[in-house]
């Protein structure tokens, strides 16, 4: 599949794609277990678990410092605090490697020795499973004061605070997936979202199995990005894990949403969970690190 998207279909393999999609979208996955109140506090639970993850590296930054260097350092403090399993690996990314600049594949977007130098944007991004539970966040930082990032994350803010009303909304996941890139558009970035493996706004969470062993890749393009159990549950899921441009099915459920943004040699995002249920859309938990930065509490 080619890097990004385009509202008309390039050619015939990426029309039947987009058909198989919308179509396969239309069967959701049993929801049950994970909108049981209990669940919802586990898999906040692991959530905090991500969110002390990259903070607390982002904490360890250091200029010179690889992407290499730092992903390793998001794998020791998961194992540390007892996490063998992920739905995809730790991801670092600096500079304009945060807009996916100047990837030509999803190989390409593992961590590389691109060093952090001064001025530049860093995004870190972390899914561990917690005793079952599946937790998947992104956090975007600079080691200085940035114009430009502080204009990028009063968007993302103000798009996380409208998001929930979207998900209320009749809009199908996919018109969902279109107003967004509408919104970035009109702010002037560019969807960087869109250079996802199916261009993915974001993507299901669940609940699997407590104990397993510990995760495992094929290192293959974007399946080298993910545990071979999550490759297995997404493919027993099929396309309704996806909130991808072609999502027509139900929006009930728990969702990892990860709008990202990009300018000019810099990128920015964040990712958390958002809980979709018949009474309505709400953030699994407010107390996150770009919210409460914005709110002057130090993370």
């Amino acid at each position: 599949m080619a890097i990004g998207y385009n509202n008309k279909a390039p050619g015939l393999l990426e029309k039947i794609y987009r058909f198989a999609s919308a179509q396969g979208s239309k069967y959701t996955p049993n929801t049950d277990d994970v909108l049981l109140k209990d669940a919802q506090q586990n898999f906040r639970q692991a959530q905090r678990v991500a969110y002390d993850c990259v903070t607390e590296v982002g904490r360890q930054l250091h200029y010179g410092m690889t992407e290499i260097e730092a992903a390793d350092l998001l794998d020791q403090y998961l194992k540390n605090a007892g996490c063998e399993r992920y739905i995809h690996r730790p991801f670092a990314w600096f500079g304009e490697h945060t807009r996916f600049d100047p990837y030509q594949g999803y190989g390409e977007y593992h961590p590389s020795d691109k060093r952090l130098q001064a001025g530049d944007i860093a995004i870190l991004d972390v899914s561990p499973v917690v005793n079952g539970y599946m937790a998947d966040v992104g956090y975007t930082l600079c080691l200085e004061e940035n114009v430009e990032l502080q204009k990028a994350q009063d968007f993302l803010l103000a798009l996380r605070a409208d998001l929930p009303n979207l998900f209320e909304s009749a809009m199908t996941p996919k018109e969902i997936w279109a107003e967004v890139d509408r919104r970035i558009e009109a702010a002037g970035y560019d969807n960087i979202h869109a250079k996802y493996p199916f261009c993915v706004l974001g993507h299901r969470v669940f609940k699997v199995k407590k104990q397993a062993p510990k995760a495992k890749r094929i290192q293959v393009g974007s399946l080298g990005w993910f545990s071979i159990e999550t490759n297995m549950k997404f493919l027993q899921t099929g396309f309704g894990a996806a909130l991808s441009p072609e999502n027509i099915g139900s929006k009930i459920g728990l969702w990892a949403i990860e709008p990202h943004i990009g300018w000019s040699g810099a990128g920015a995002k964040f990712e958390e969970i958002l809980v979709v249920d018949h009474q309505g859309a709400r953030w699994l938990d407010d107390d996150v690190s770009h919210v409460t930065a914005a709110q002057g509490v130090s993370v």
